[in-house]
């Protein structure tokens, strides 16, 4: 028997299932199936199928948050041009997580219309926390003189580029996917290095 509290056993078993059925095809009695209790004890714990879709969504982002903050303190010594390519690599990594990675691609692209003002904000305090990141990154990069240019263009490039490189990890293998990412950081770091 778990320890774990019912409400983070029921969002652990519901994560996946949202991420592979998305929010209509996901039913409540599937997410009490695979936690072993009856449908009805869900509403002990979350009001609705949206409550806990949300509860889950702000427990992704505070993951998210904390994965952030870890990676910049991680690598705080290393250079600028290092710094930057660690927080893409380690991003990439980190969504490679099957069920965060389809849960990202699958609401980012098509939230629940239901849902979509909730998931535009949770979405809004992600890229604020990827940002405040980059932010400090970037503007000691500058200080440094190890990158050229305003830092909200390069941050914009950047994000453009974690962008593109997590959703390459849909369509590649690991070796081809490694390939692309190594030959869009050389043109990246070349366009804004100082």
């Amino acid at each position: 028997m778990s320890k774990l509290p019912m409400s983070e056993r029921i969002e652990r078993a519901a994560l996946p299932l949202f991420a592979r059925k998305g929010f209509e095809g996901t039913s409540l009695s599937k997410i009490a199936e695979c936690v072993g209790i009856k449908k009805p004890s869900l509403y002990a714990h979350f009001a609705s199928k949206e409550d806990l879709f949300f509860a889950i969504l702000q427990k992704v982002n505070r993951d998210y948050r904390d994965f952030l903050e870890m990676q910049v303190q991680q690598y705080r010594e290393l250079s600028t041009e290092r710094q930057l390519y660690r927080l893409l690599k380690d991003h990439t990594t980190y969504l490679e997580n099957e069920d965060l990675g389809l849960l990202f691609k699958r609401f980012m692209l098509f939230p629940p219309l239901v849902l979509k003002e909730t998931f535009n904000e949770q979405f809004i305090q992600s890229e604020e926390a990827l940002t405040n990141v980059l932010l400090g990154v970037v503007n000691e990069g500058i200080r440094r003189g190890d990158i050229q240019g305003d830092s909200d263009v390069v941050i914009d490039a950047y994000i453009c580029l974690l962008d593109g490189t997590f959703e390459q990890l849909f369509y590649y293998s690991e070796v081809e996917h490694e390939e692309r990412l190594q030959n869009a950081w050389r043109i990246f770091w070349r366009g804004i290095q100082g």
